[in-house]
């Protein structure tokens, strides 16, 4: 894409801004700066210390306050505030309806304010009613919290990574979203391991061992929330780890990798994702994917209990298969991103996920039945930031996109509704009712995702007989495209 090069004098030795290369230009409409491969790594591995470790953090304290209700299950949570039927489905499913309301709301804010500032403050809220859970004394009250948690907590997910994109090229997203959603395996696997300890402190200051855990994770939380408004950094333009030059090169790379697509606030672009069709079947795939997932983290433990081990020995033997996945995620994530396709690898994992959901049908054998758990969290927690990485990377502009991402994830949340009344008590311990759903919802997934591959596929071809090549076009040519984000001719998908 670049010809000319030109070395530029090296930086003053006194100073901590790096040497550059000038560029110039294909279209030799201007010229601009742009650091060499050594230099653009050694960049994006600074960014990567600094934004997708803390991210992933965050992720894991939302999951593991959000999910921790599973755990505290096996600790009397059901005894100890008189639930029965279907009390403990209901208290799973009022999260989701508040937690789907704010995640548009919440990543427009995050264009239009500062994100150290909102995404800390969210912490804030839902540790201070994560804590709270663990003083409930009833079931209303139980309910209120956890509908209360689902506001406070709707804007994280959508927000970190609409923020990556804000950050990373869109090739460069994948592995870092899989990263940060890995934090959700994270999550189960630290959560069972927490849990059976701190359910050991039943009877401390009069306080139930389920008590103790949401108390003190939620106090957990509350500290890195606290932290967060001091560490989280804003944009790259005003980034304070970043040298001047650094915070140049980072803007230019990602100017140039959107292709001059409007990068402004405005509703235009909210009312363009509303009416992308696109937009709409990936909201299908998500709520498949994302009902398959809320499933496993919600009921994972009651599925484990059911293989013959007590509520302790349950509670462990949940972290091998969260292990698993979040080692699938991670792979997911960097052979995404190093062969530049998402479709392909989606549908790769959703058999995976298949597969084992079948086992877990078909078989009365214990041992053939925990190995199966490990296929279908290895199958579907890849698919959570590989469907993300997909929406982020095919939606033009940044605002379309935010919204688009916000949009995906909300509809996939509701989910979560679904998922909280999937596996019943009285289908207990087969649950076949509950894993044919999973079946079907994951073959429904896989069907859409191979219609949207064919598509992006056949529609690049097209655009590439109609149009020159996108690196052919000046700066100008693009300039009059701004503002048609995806539909620009020179817009390219990820397939």
């Amino acid at each position: 894409m670049y010809s000319n090069e030109k070395q530029v004098a090296p930086a003053n030795h006194d100073t901590k801004e790096e040497p550059v290369l000038m560029l110039e230009s294909a279209s030799g409409s201007e010229s601009h700066l742009g650091f060499d491969k050594r230099m653009t790594s050694k960049l994006v591995r600074k960014i990567d210390r600094h934004i997708v470790p803390f991210l992933a953090l965050l992720y894991l304290l939302s999951y593991l306050d959000r999910t921790n209700i599973g755990n505290a299950r096996l600790g009397g949570l059901e005894k100890d505030l008189g639930m029965s039927g279907l009390d403990y489905n209901i208290a799973l499913a009022v999260f989701f309806p508040t937690y789907v309301l704010v995640e548009i709301p919440s990543n427009m804010a995050l264009k239009r304010w500062r994100p150290s500032i909102v995404i800390p403050t969210m912490m804030v809220v839902w540790a201070i009613v994560t804590t709270l859970m663990g003083i409930s004394q009833n079931f209303s009250g139980l309910v209120g919290a956890r509908a209360v948690l689902g506001l406070a907590e709707g804007g994280l997910y959508p927000g970190c990574n609409y923020y990556i994109t804000m950050w990373y090229r869109r090739h460069e997203c994948g592995f870092r979203m899989a990263f940060f959603y890995s934090a959700a395996t994270a999550a189960g696997a630290f959560g069972g391991l927490l849990a059976r300890g701190i359910i050991e402190m039943a009877g401390v200051a009069n306080l139930s061992g389920w008590q103790w855990l949401f108390i003190l994770e939620g106090l957990l939380t509350f500290v890195v929330a606290i932290g967060a408004y001091f560490v989280m950094s804003d944009w790259p333009a005003t980034a304070k780890f970043l040298t001047p030059t650094e915070r140049k090169e980072v803007t230019r790379r990602l100017k140039d990798d959107h292709d001059g697509l409007s990068n402004e606030y405005d509703n235009r672009y909210f009312w363009d994702a509303i009416k992308d069709w696109k937009v709409y079947v990936h909201m299908l795939i998500t709520i498949a994917i994302y009902t398959s997932n809320y499933s496993v983290a919600l009921f994972l433990p009651t599925i484990v209990r059911t293989l013959g081990y007590n509520n302790e020995t349950a509670q462990l033997m949940t972290v091998p298969p969260y292990i698993v996945a979040c080692c699938t995620c991670i792979g997911a994530g960097l052979i995404g991103d190093k062969f530049r396709q998402r479709g392909v690898f989606m549908l790769v994992f959703g058999c995976l996920s298949i597969v084992g959901l079948v086992m877990l049908i078909a078989s009365h054998n214990f041992t053939v039945k925990y190995a199966a758990t490990f296929l279908v969290t290895a199958g579907l927690f890849p698919n959570v930031p590989l469907g993300t990485a997909w929406v982020a990377n095919n939606i033009g502009g940044s605002l379309k996109r935010g919204v688009a991402i916000a949009m995906n994830v909300a509809f996939g949340n509701l989910g979560g509704v679904l998922a909280s009344f999937i596996f019943l008590t009285k289908d207990s311990p087969q649950f076949m009712q509950g894993l044919a759903i999973l079946i079907g919802l994951n073959v429904m997934a896989m069907i859409l995702a191979s219609v949207m591959t064919m598509y992006y596929r056949r529609e690049n071809k097209r655009r590439d007989a109609e149009h020159k090549n996108p690196e052919l076009y000046s700066d100008d040519e693009k300039h009059l495209e701004t503002t048609k984000g995806d539909h620009a001719t020179f817009f390219r998908y990820t397939i």
